[in-house]
């Protein structure tokens, strides 16, 4: 026959055959090398023994055989290489090695625009530029990754876009202590471009490393749609975003107060800024002070009313303060001050009247002296007085944080904490201190420089959310057509919270890298004031300097002026805010714009459910005219095992990459020493890792890591992470592989799958675990569904550990023990149900543990005449299958299991030296159709128990002497034999404790039961299930009544 009229099949398997046939050449060919080299260096040395002649022979054997279980090496891009025979044991590293390069090369990942399947679409939530993979980022990616693959394996366009945050705070700090470290130089040294380009320079080099880290966990992401919020593209929506929503009014200038950070100076987000709580005086560590400066301290000193007529003392937490003092607020109705109202006191510094106004939404009168010094430029409240009072606003702090000339020349050029030392000072000099006091209060740290935020009044562009917001709120809350589902249901309110009470947005950050403003201010020849933004009127909003200067010239025509444009760049969040929009070439009407906006799920961590889900909500329903997303899944924020907050100071933050990989408890502690710890921090640090890890991380793999943090999802908005739960999944992947070499030994090199499996003919355990095997696809697909992430887990990982591995792979081994004709049937029928069910278990399993499922996968053997998907990546999800499911026989295993549970655990209470010895063992019936059930499957529960032989005894029957006896339910009780005396009395305690258990379970559903409203309150269906359990529990009740008279009648014979 021509080579061109085989099958496809055909083809294969002579391709195959030629292969072994090569392979067993070389083989031979080796040996007789081996062989004669061998007899070479016998004849050259006699003297070696013969103990050292068998040894070097059966090394050379392992050698030989471990050419087998090894895989061989695989270009890169490829297909991988896998070993001829199956490793004895799972090894992580050698299964995850090669299949993500020859995924994403073979373009598994990539969504097609154009194509006619429904698209399911999630935007990775961009990490930092400056990033690592850090244990949030596995957890958010494996989930993402589970959500994507089953959606991909179920027939839809997926699509998941990955993407990196420029970080304006964070990377600019980092470039900026490279700048430093290796040249000596600041950023002003090198000027805005030229800090800029080493900014990109940097990025080139180093940014990025978390993605490249995220192929290393599986993350199935379309890389060719990955973007950067820097990038021209992106820039352009940031751009674009900016003057459309200020054309409408919606972004404007104003002049507010704003979290200042005096070593960045710049202003910081609300998520930047970290609250410590202190209840006493606290000396704390601040950037460019050399000793700590104390907080937790009130100081109280006496402003002197004008024209001599008294004094008022007020208190405060941070004197320094009072140099930008323009009021002094007391309660409209406190009886100690009616007779100042309108008056003034006199600044003692200064000079300067300041007037004492009545403010009852400020003032408590029961607090303090009930009078409140007024600094409108450095307090969020005071600010609010000063605006209710028409109060002047003074800045005295310059952006690094020192006293400006405002603050009188006394002062002027301290830095703050200095200050504060100097004007405590002076007060005292002049009789005004009044004392000091410890003081419960809270300070505000800047997560990235660790600098104490000073509140600052400064000219700052906002964002206008209020109608925003609303349109936000409605799409969840809308009782009749919600938009936007957020899961879970506990956050709705936070959501509410936040929108309902939502403030303008403060959108300028006095960085260098970012998106610059694209606002330019028009500086006439004849403004007295050459500061730009000196006057508020004179700004211009365009998308590029051209535009600017046109429509500069048609506002201002007429007048000479020089554009500039604003230095400041805008908030990280406004271009993370527009991502959902960005990513698919908004504003441009592109291709990926209509196919895949709006997305389908976001999925993130609830800490930043207003600071970036709402704005994109808020953004992509302006700017887009839809939701962004569809649902909101957020994930809980992962702690140590002890449910402590992990932080590089206590030692107890975990790297994935860490627990992949393996790690000693030694590099762990080099790693600490790497890291900017005091030796205090360092020691700590180091006691918590050697507590947590004394052996180190054991090398668990991503598959392992994935699961892992996948079912750890039910933890409500925590995650107390334990490595040895991890640890338990990668000994259940080895559970795993040993089950697939099982397999392969019973299919054999020739099996080839049938066409169709039906149940109907099949053996009974066959029946059953496809029944099972319905139930968990079902489960399964439920759970996704409903991003019950953790019971889909659990689903799978039940079918594969308790009904296929402990069960239906252990009852199946009799049909291949020995080669009976009469079970050739059954044996067949086992070998395609155990084929079937890898197949479907391995598909149903990869989502969530991609590297192992495929390398399983591929060993798989084909259907005949069939053609098999190249990979488990693009085959079919599992989906259930109505002629498998089978009510009957799974009550009928039910029964079995429960048998078998009882055997075994009267099988445990033997002495140590009889517990794996077979023994034979006795079932009584107290009912004729568990009799029926129990003869049925005498073959199952033997094998399952290990029994050397079981007889069914009915009701009437003796029970067996010499037994160790358990009751399983109402219907059946079991008995194991034993060598020597049973301890009757023993045994007889040991009933009586379960007697008493099922007494307590009566008494407690009698007493239900006969509650007087019981009968009105109780549906119907509920009361007839109560009958039912209580009939059974009074029947078991009685079972071990009969069992304890049987043991007391063995107990007098003997």
């Amino acid at each position: 026959m021509d080579s061109l009229e085989l099958t496809r099949e055909e083809v294969e398997k002579k391709k195959k055959k030629d292969e072994k046939a090569r392979e067993k050449e070389l083989k031979k060919l080796k040996a007789k090398q081996k062989a004669e080299a061998a007899k070479l260096q016998a004849q050259q040395s006699t003297t070696s023994s013969k103990s050292e002649k068998k040894k070097n022979a059966k090394r050379e054997a392992e050698e030989d055989n471990l050419e087998d279980y090894t895989d061989p090496e695989t270009p890169f891009g490829e297909k991988k290489n896998m070993s001829r025979q199956m490793a004895k044991t799972y090894n992580p590293s050698a299964v995850e090695n090669s299949w993500y390069e020859w995924w994403e090369k073979s373009n598994f990942f990539e969504a097609d625009a154009k194509s006619t399947k429904p698209p399911f679409v999630i935007v990775l939530p961009p990490p930092n530029v400056t990033g690592a993979l850090h244990i949030g980022h596995a957890l958010t990616a494996a989930i993402q990754d589970t959500i994507i693959r089953w959606k991909r394996m179920s027939g839809y366009n997926t699509l998941w876009v990955p993407g990196m945050d420029h970080a304006g705070i964070a990377t600019q700090v980092v470039v900026e202590k490279k700048l430093w470290r290796e040249m000596k130089l600041t950023r002003q040294d090198v000027g805005r471009e030229g800090f800029i380009a080493e900014v990109w320079k940097w990025k080139n080099e180093y940014g990025g490393t978390i993605l490249k880290q995220l192929r290393r966990l599986g993350a199935s992401l379309d890389w060719s749609r990955e973007c950067f919020t820097m990038d021209e593209k992106r820039s352009k929506a940031v751009t674009e975003a900016f003057v459309r929503l200020h054309k409408e009014g919606l972004i404007y200038r104003d002049i507010r107060l704003v979290n200042w950070d005096c070593v960045l100076r710049t202003a910081i987000s609300d998520i930047e800024v970290e609250p410590i709580e202190l209840s006493e005086r606290t000396p704390i560590r601040v950037p460019g002070y050399e000793k700590p400066i104390e907080f937790g301290v009130l100081t109280l000193f006496a402003y002197p009313l004008e024209g001599g007529l008294g004094e008022i003392v007020v208190a405060t937490t941070r004197v320094e303060t009072l140099l930008g003092d323009t009021a002094v607020a007391v309660h409209p109705d406190d009886p100690r001050y009616s007779h100042v109202h309108g008056k003034f006191v006199v600044h003692p510094f200064n000079g300067r009247k300041l007037p004492i106004v009545c403010d009852p939404l400020l003032v408590r009168m029961n607090v303090g002296t009930g009078a409140v010094k007024i600094t409108p430029a450095h307090d969020p409240n005071d600010f609010k007085v000063g605006k209710r009072h028409n109060l002047e606003f003074i800045n005295i702090f310059t952006d690094d944080g020192k006293i400006n000339k405002k603050g009188g020349p006394e002062f002027a050029g301290l830095p703050r904490y200095e200050a504060r030392v100097a004007v405590t000072e002076a007060l005292k000099e002049k009789g005004l201190y009044r004392g000091d006091e410890d003081y419960k209060m809270s300070i505000s740290i800047c997560s990235r420089s660790k600098d104490v935020v000073e509140p600052l009044i400064k000219p700052q562009w906002y964002v206008n959310c209020k109608s925003m917001a609303q349109q936000g709120l409605d799409a969840v809350m809308d009782e009749t057509n919600p938009k936007m589902e957020i899961i879970p249901k506990q956050y709705v309110a936070e959501w509410q919270r936040w929108l309902e009470n939502i403030h303008d947005w403060c959108i300028s950050r006095q960085l260098w890298w970012g998106h610059q403003v694209p606002a330019w201010y028009a500086m006439f020849e004849d403004d007295k004031k050459k500061v730009i933004g000196a006057y508020n009127n004179q700004w211009v909003v365009a998308r590029n300097e051209e535009d600017a200067q046109k429509e500069a010239n048609r506002i201002f025509a007429g007048k000479k002026f020089e554009l500039f444009q604003d230095p400041d760049v805008l908030d990280t969040w406004f271009s993370s805010g527009l991502f959902p929009l960005s990513v698919f070439g908004w504003p441009d009407n592109t291709e990926d714009l209509r196919a895949f906006y709006p997305t389908s799920v976001l999925e993130t961590g609830h800490d930043i459910l207003f600071f970036w889900v709402a704005r994109m909500v808020m953004l992509g329903m302006k700017l887009g005219g839809d939701i962004p997303f569809k649902k909101v899944y957020l994930h809980p924020m992962i702690r140590d095992a002890h449910g402590k907050k992990m932080s590089k100071s206590d030692g107890n933050v975990i790297d994935p990459l860490e627990v992949i990989n393996g790690i000693t408890l030694e590099n762990l502690h080099k790693r600490l020493e790497e890291g900017n710890f005091n030796p205090t921090e360092l020691k700590t640090a180091k006691e918590g890792q050697k507590k947590d890890f004394p052996k180190g991380i054991p090398e668990c793999g991503a598959d392992a890591l994935r699961f892992a943090l996948v079912s750890y999802t039910a933890q409500s908005d925590k995650i107390n992470l334990d490595i040895q739960r991890v640890v338990g999944y990668r000994q259940w992947c080895n559970k795993l592989w040993n089950a697939i070499r099982f397999a392969m030994t019973k299919l054999g090199d020739d099996y080839t799958p049938p066409a169709e499996i039906v149940p109907a003919g099949m053996p009974f355990s066959c029946k059953w675990i496809l029944s099972v095997l319905n139930k968990a696809i079902s489960k399964t697909v439920q759970s996704l569904d409903s991003c019950e992430f953790s019971d889909a887990a659990t689903a799978v990982y039940s079918w594969w550990q308790f009904q296929l591995c402990d069960v239906f792979i252990e009852v199946i081994k009799p049909y291949f023990s020995a080669n009976d004709p009469s079970l050739a049937s059954a044996r067949r029928y086992a070998q395609d149900t155990l084929w079937l069910c890898l197949d479907y278990g391995l598909r149903l399993l990869h989502p969530f543990m991609p590297f192992i499922t495929e390398e399983l996968w591929q060993r798989l053997p084909s259907k005949k005449d069939s053609l098999r998907k190249e990979s488990i990546v693009i085959s079919e999800y599992p989906s259930t299958v109505e002629c498998w499911t089978d009510d009957g026989v799974e009550s009928e295993m039910e029964m079995i299991e429960s048998v078998v549970k009882s055997l075994r655990s009267l099988r445990s209470q033997l002495a140590p030296n009889e517990r794996h010895e077979r023994r034979a063992a006795f079932v009584r019936c107290r009912k004729s159709d568990a009799c029926e059930i129990i003869k049925k499957h005498e073959l199952e529960i033997a094998t399952l128990a290990t029994l050397s032989s079981l007889n069914v005894l009915s009701e009437r029957d003796d029970a067996p002497l010499g037994c160790k006896v358990d009751v399983v339910n109402e219907a059946l009780s079991v008995f194991l034999t034993q060598k020597g005396n049973i301890d009757v009395e023993a045994e007889l305690e040991k009933l009586r404790k379960k007697m008493e258990d099922i007494q307590l379970q009566c008494d407690s559903l009698k007493k239900k039961m006969s509650a007087p409203s019981y009968q009105e309150k109780v549906p119907p269906n509920i009361r007839e299930l109560d009958d039912t359990k209580l009939a059974s529990l009074m029947q078991e009740l009685l079972s071990f009544e009969v069992a304890s008279q049987q043991l007391g009648r063995q107990s007098s014979q003997s």
